[in-house]
């Protein structure tokens, strides 16, 4: 993994994302939407880059609430599949657990579909424990 730089993304690199590695994001990268993420002061994106494609990212969202600790929600994890299970995808969440913590958070959280057994792995190697809740989802 010596090959492989992990970077915050931030406004006006977005040419980072010309070249995405595939399943890396669940669908293609739209600059627009890409723009106005990363314009955004609370959403963060780190990406590691191999050879300068995008390998893997993580994406979370800073919550801030007047009655309870700030939160650090980690909102996106993916690695291409040709190097998922070689630790990038924890050296990256810890780089982002890191960054929330110097930008203010107490905690942070995540969650994932109950049959995503990668995940549930990465998460509970972090010494995480599984909280059960629902979720409802609307279509705006």
């Amino acid at each position: 993994m010596m090959d492989i730089e992990i970077i915050q993304v931030t406004p006006g690199n977005e040419a980072l994302f010309e070249r995405v590695a595939a399943e890396v994001f669940d669908e293609p990268v739209d600059q627009r939407r890409l723009v106005a993420y990363l314009a955004e002061p609370g959403h963060h994106m780190l990406v590691a880059l191999r050879d300068g494609e995008v390998v893997a990212q993580v994406a979370a969202v800073i919550h801030r609430h007047p009655d309870k600790p700030t939160e650090l929600y980690i909102d996106e994890v993916g690695v291409t599949p040709a190097l998922q299970r070689q630790g990038l995808a924890r050296r990256m969440l810890d780089r982002m657990f890191a960054l929330g913590k110097t930008l203010g958070c107490e905690e942070a959280w995540v969650g994932t579909e109950t049959d995503n057994v990668a995940a549930k792995g990465l998460y509970l190697s972090r010494g995480a424990e599984a909280e059960p809740f629902l979720m409802y989802h609307y279509e705006l």
